[in-house]
Order: C-alpha cells, then sequence, then structure tokens
C-alpha cells in the first residue's frame, strides 16, 4: 500500500475510484489536491452514471482544504479528511471506507477486500515508479467489493431505488507528481463474472508517447510497459513495438503493441453526443474545468497474440478474443480538443 499512501511533498496528487453496481450504473469519485495552486486547489468531484447513461448527475465540490494524513506508518494506512464534506479512508488491510455528505449528494461504501495490480508486482510502473517521472500512475485495485449507500435528492425519482443502497466492485488508483500530462488517454473495464479485465493509461510524457497496459484472465496475465509501449519521437520505424490511433470525432481509441512473447490490439469506442461528462484535471495553477471527458458505455475489443519464434518475421498466432461492454473510455488533454471552460463561463 506504500504508493497508494499520501505523498505530501508532490505537487498534485489525484485519488480516484470508480464504482461498478450491480444495476450496471457506475460512480466516479474524484479526491485531488494541488496545495500550492492559488485557483481550485482542492476537489471532490462525484458523477453518478444510471445504467442508461442517462441523466447523469455531477458535482465538482471545490473545497478550502484537504487533510491527508498517514494513520498508520508500519501498513501505510491513510485517510483524506475533507472539512464539511468527510472522508475516504483505507486501512491496514488496504479496504476503503468512504464518508461523505455534500449539500446535494451523501454517499458511503466499504470496500472488503483488494484485487492489487498483480501477485509479484503492486503497480504498473514497477520499479520505474521510484524513477523522477513528471508523472506517476498507481492501480491499488482493479476490483474490489464493495457495499454502498447513495443518496441524491434533486434525482428524485430519477434515482431508482436499486442504485440507493447494495453492492458493487471498485477500481481505484491514484496519480501524483508535478501535473497532469498536455495530453492523455485512459481505458479501463473488468467483468467479475468471468474474472477478467484490461486497463491503460498513457500519453505525451517526456516528449514522448507512452501506454502502460495491463491484461487479466484467469489463465493469462499479461503487462505492457516502456521501452515496449513507447512511440519515440512518433516515427513508426523508431516505435517497432508499438502503434496507437486516437480519434476523438469518431470517440475511437486504438493501439497494438508488443513485447518479444505477445501482442495485443486492443479498440475502444463510445457512442458520439450521448453518455459523456467532463471532469476538471490537475494543473499548477488549479484544477482546469472540462479538460477530460469521460464515458462508461464504450466497447472494448481485444485480440491477443502469441510469437510463433523468437525472431520478427516468423509472425503472431491469435491465442484470444475479448469484448467488454459498458466499459470506460477517457479523452483528456490535446486529445480532447473542446477542453477548457466554455465562453459562457
Amino acid at each position: 500500500m506504500e504508493h497508494y499512501a499520501p505523498h505530501p511533498s508532490s505537487q498534485f496528487e489525484g485519488f480516484y475510484s470508480k464504482f461498478d453496481l450491480e444495476s450496471g450504473a457506475h460512480i466516479a469519485l474524484i479526491i485531488c489536491s494541488v496545495p500550492k495552486a492559488k485557483t481550485r486547489p482542492h476537489m471532490v468531484s462525484f458523477t453518478y452514471y444510471p445504467k442508461t447513461s442517462s441523466p447523469i448527475f455531477q458535482r465538482e465540490e471545490f473545497v478550502d482544504s484537504i487533510e491527508r494524513n498517514t494513520t498508520d506508518p508500519k501498513t501505510n494506512a491513510f485517510e483524506l479528511r475533507i472539512p464539511g464534506i468527510g472522508y475516504m479512508a483505507t486501512h491496514a488491510n488496504g479496504t476503503t471506507s468512504y464518508r461523505l455528505n455534500a449539500p446535494e449528494w451523501t454517499f458511503e461504501a466499504d470496500s472488503t477486500s483488494v484485487t492489487q495490480w498483480r501477485i509479484d508486482k503492486s503497480t504498473p510502473e514497477g520499479w520505474m515508479i521510484n524513477l523522477p517521472f513528471p508523472l506517476h500512475w498507481h492501480v491499488h485495485s482493479t476490483c474490489s467489493p464493495c457495499t454502498f449507500s447513495l443518496s441524491i435528492p434533486p434525482l428524485g425519482d430519477q434515482h431508482p431505488e436499486v442504485d440507493r443502497k447494495g453492492r458493487g466492485h471498485i477500481h481505484q488508483e491514484k496519480n501524483w507528481a508535478n501535473s497532469f500530462p498536455d495530453a492523455h488517454m485512459w481505458v479501463q473495464a473488468f467483468d467479475v463474472q468471468e474474472m477478467k479485465g484490461v486497463c491503460l493509461a498513457g500519453g505525451k510524457i517526456m516528449g514522448q508517447t507512452a501506454y502502460m497496459l495491463g491484461y487479466r484472465s484467469n489463465d493469462l496475465v499479461l503487462d505492457f510497459v516502456p521501452p515496449f509501449s513507447v512511440s519515440y519521437l512518433n516515427i513508426p520505424w523508431l516505435s517497432p513495438f508499438m502503434s496507437v490511433d486516437i480519434n476523438w470525432e469518431e470517440r475511437s481509441f486504438s493501439i497494438s503493441v508488443s513485447d518479444y512473447v505477445n501482442k495485443l490490439e486492443l479498440k475502444a469506442q463510445a457512442p458520439k453526443g450521448t453518455g459523456w461528462f467532463g471532469l476538471a484535471s490537475p494543473f499548477p495553477d488549479g484544477h482546469r474545468p472540462n479538460f477530460c471527458q469521460e464515458s462508461f458505455i464504450a466497447t472494448i475489443d481485444v485480440k491477443i497474440y502469441e510469437s510463433e519464434g523468437w525472431l520478427p518475421w516468423q509472425g503472431w498466432r491469435q491465442i484470444k478474443e475479448e469484448r467488454f461492454e459498458n466499459a470506460s473510455l477517457e479523452f483528456a488533454g490535446g486529445y480532447y480538443p473542446e477542453r477548457g471552460e466554455s465562453k459562457e463561463e
């Protein structure tokens, strides 16, 4: 739990929790701080996303402070306390409790276990997490069972009874360091019934384009990280292991990435014009509204191949093909051309 715990010296730190409810609805909860920013330094973002993807209820609470406290140095248990709203607390065993009461919504949840990134690798970055990158990405749990209760009075009857109290699963991650990248993508899905999933994050960083990607199933565990999942100077012949296609107009994202043993091809796409919601992103000057767009009704298609030999021209043999529905797809920064506050604002 070392990497999930607070990093007090970081210029920004954001905790993202995505809840998949049994009904098919979702909740996105972000608790994020840019302590030295003069404008919007602290944010609690809450988004309720029903199964039908409408109506989406969202509130971004820009608060005066968020206290990040380590409660047990031995286990790295910690609390994020938001005066006037409540707290998120991660316990010694890695499980998490949420107790949040805002003016127009109330949310409580408790996870009952943790599914870490990999048994032998607790974070997507692996050993690279110790390097002084301008941004770090850590996944605390890919699928934590949880209980929850939720109240959203402004929705009235549009908030179905099944989404007011029940069970679900949480995907938990965080970012920290200097600021968000100028452009990034995020893709995530997990099938609880078959215990398989995929998670990806990356974009423009340190003058290159780089991604980290993990695929999980009962019989196959794959990670793709730099130096394989990098597009050096965006020149194809310098980047034989990865190619990426990002198309905001079509709301689609594709990546092909390989190492010496496996290759994975992923395509994520979500409907245009419906089911999208904006999120603020942390930068040194504070949280900039509408710098991300997310959908929770994306479709992700994955094909996985195995090398037929050690030489590049010996080709690939397909060993798996998967489809994930009601998945997550995010365009952010330079990949989202309509970013930023509207002129009316």
